[in-house]
């Protein structure tokens, strides 16, 4: 079982997690700013990482294969993240996952008007930036840190086993 002090860093990083997810909706439903595909798919790692931190807690076992799936989950996060950022500032190409909504149902032509007439938030443009930063930018930042913090984690678990 993990100490006293990576239990409460495993605490940090859920709490962390928590506020980005909440944050993330906050900004999206009271503040009215509509997110990219790639904005909703860079939520995805923190909802699986609250899942995961609170599975380890209640199981209390395999902490070691937990802390290695967070550090996996989180280095996903930070390369959409990248890649987004890429596109935000005009290195790489706007890609189909930018502008594809859901395709796998069928459509009636009304369904497929209000699809065409419903503004499609382009991957590049940002319309949310805290302290002149995107919240890409921010999760790049986010992620990298909590990849540093998982490894340590890791390295920790290993010398003392």
């Amino acid at each position: 079982m993990f100490n006293f002090k990576t239990t409460l860093y495993l605490k940090i990083i859920l709490i962390l997690s928590l506020i980005a997810l909440i944050s993330a909706y906050f900004i999206e439903h009271v503040l009215g700013h509509q997110p990219c595909n790639l904005c909703l798919i860079e939520r995805i790692p923190y909802g699986l990482s609250a899942i995961l931190i609170i599975t380890m807690f209640i199981f209390k076992k395999n902490e070691r294969f937990f802390v290695i799936l967070l550090i996996l989950v989180f280095i996903f996060s930070f390369a959409i993240s990248i890649y987004h950022l890429g596109i935000e500032q005009g290195y790489i190409q706007e890609s189909t996952v930018c502008g594809v909504k859901d395709l796998t149902e069928s459509m009636s032509k009304e369904d497929l008007i209000k699809q065409l007439n419903k503004k499609i938030v382009s991957c590049k443009d940002v319309t949310f930036r805290i302290f002149g930063l995107s919240l890409t930018s921010i999760n790049i930042v986010l992620s990298l840190f909590l990849i540093i913090t998982l490894t340590k984690i890791y390295i920790k678990y290993e010398k003392n086993k």
